[in-house]
């Protein structure tokens, strides 16, 4: 029995007035994050091949929105941006350390950043994060150190989800030389397969970056979604009694393509193995939530408790076959399928549920509704979300946000409005790349670039972006 319950039950007995266990004036918060996972791969966002019940529950109960965005276009950068409700730009978080560069001196999230978790923290609230940091990977950086009471996972960019010799598992790796010299796809025994669409071998996930309990390595021999939903589970019975946030930051969908035996056996319909494998790892992530939505309505916190699901970036669809239909592009880019996920929440009886909300928002917004709505929780001033409760609720009927911008060397981007401001450029100085203008309102898919035909808009909106550009940073790693 917790204990608030306990002293709950002798208050009663001797007469006291009892201690409230939980007030609704500081909800928790779950804060559930996939990983690469695209636009159009929910049954809710219109997926018919893999049921992804769970997830799309919360958007039953709550809001779907389908322009939501995230700080960038790929993991590190999205998750600095979640962390701290800013652009990541404006304090030199701009690229994104993959491999060793994760225990480099100087590659991780800036101590002087305060996080929603360190806000949440200091807020009263009990913090945990389970799943993928990849905001440093060097004692400096630690999660401890940016406001969590608890970690249970990995700091690197990627993690195998079943290390060699991938027992219970389908495996299909990357290779640049397949065996024998086959192409494509290459079948081996004991569900170790490769393949060579990539054109490269599979990175070095696992070196020098184990699965961890607060700072100590563990050997973990479940399927690393179902260690990080045991995890979880955990975590909400254990701080069922007081307030809390759990960043659940799930590695599913990113690679390695791993699927589990049952998993696999369920979309045995699915000739493609690549897409099989996707299925089977998307699926066993809508379970986990499903299991930790569970627990929160056991625990009779379910009315109690925000949550949010989102990726955080689009799909790299020739890696997994993750899909951002209709959306152009996926991640790594400045196009729509890289900036704009999937993205739902829920908050029975304060966000009217079955609600799709079509204005932009972004991953900022977390932070900032959080703490708005949190008791004794205060954003620092630099926090750019808003609050989306009221916009939710038609308090407010202006959009959350008229202007949102993105820089990545010389990948560039700039929401205004219903226009779109891209330029791709190769090298970290965009050189002579050309900028390109899309109507998201009459182009979703940006087919049509519209910088010659509308020269004055495009004046209009560079004007913008120079102006937002010369606010950011230099980046502090690259």
């Amino acid at each position: 029995m917790h204990l608030s319950k306990f002293f709950y039950t002798i208050s009663a007995i001797i007469g006291l007035s009892p201690l409230v266990a939980h007030s609704t004036e500081q909800p928790n918060i779950v804060l559930l994050f996939a990983d690469d996972l695209g636009y159009a791969e929910l049954g809710c966002q219109g997926n018919t091949d893999i049921p992804t019940p769970h997830i799309d529950s919360i958007a039953a109960n709550g809001v779907r929105f389908t322009s939501g965005y995230v700080a960038g276009p790929n993991c590190s950068p999205s998750r600095a941006g979640l962390l701290t409700g800013r652009i990541p730009t404006r304090f030199g978080y701009e690229f994104n350390p993959i491999g060793d560069k994760n225990e480099e001196p100087g590659y991780g999230l800036p101590a002087q950043e305060v996080t929603i978790a360190e806000a949440l923290h200091d807020g009263g609230y009990t913090t945990g994060l389970i799943g993928k940091w990849h905001q440093g990977g060097t004692a400096k950086f630690h999660p401890f150190r940016h406001g969590f009471d608890e970690f249970f996972g990995f700091t690197h960019e990627g993690h195998y989800f079943v290390p060699p010799p991938y027992r219970g598992v389908t495996t299909l790796l990357r290779r640049k030389t397949l065996p024998g010299g086959a192409t494509g796809l290459w079948l081996g025994k004991e569900n170790l397969h490769f393949h060579d669409i990539m054109g490269g071998n599979e990175p070095d996930y696992d070196a020098n970056n184990p699965i961890v309990r607060g700072g100590q390595p563990v050997v973990e021999t479940e399927y690393l979604t179902d260690a990080l939903t045991r995890e979880a589970v955990d975590f909400i019975d254990r701080h069922d009694d007081k307030p809390f946030f759990l960043y659940l930051a799930y590695n599913a969908v990113h690679s390695p393509l791993q699927g589990a035996d049952a998993y696999m056996e369920k979309f045995a319909h699915i000739e493609d193995l690549q897409r099989r494998i996707f299925a089977a790892m998307l699926a066993n992530m809508d379970d986990s939530v499903g299991e930790v939505l569970a627990k929160l309505k056991e625990s009779g916190i379910e009315k109690d408790t925000l949550v949010f699901f989102l990726s955080d970036n689009g799909g790299p669809t020739k890696e997994l076959t993750s899909s951002n239909l209709p959306l152009r592009g996926g991640k790594g880019q400045m196009y729509e399928g890289a900036l704009r996920v999937p993205f739902v929440m829920q908050w029975p009886g304060v966000v009217p549920a079955g609600l799709v909300y079509d204005r932009p928002v972004t991953s900022y917004d977390i932070y900032a509704t959080a703490a708005a709505n949190s008791q004794g929780v205060t954003a620092p001033p630099q926090v750019e979300g808003v609050d989306l409760i009221p916009h939710l609720t038609g308090e407010i009927d202006s959009p959350p946000h008229e202007t949102l911008y993105w820089r990545q060397g010389g990948r560039t981007a700039l929401r205004h409005g219903q226009w779109k401001l891209v330029r791709m450029g190769r090298k970290l100085t965009a050189g002579k790349s050309k900028w390109e203008l899309y109507d998201l309102e009459a182009d979703l898919v940006e087919e049509n670039n519209l910088a010659a035909t509308h020269p004055e808009k495009l004046a209009e909106l560079i004007g913008i972006w120079e102006k937002m550009d010369g606010e950011m940073s230099e980046p502090l790693f690259q």
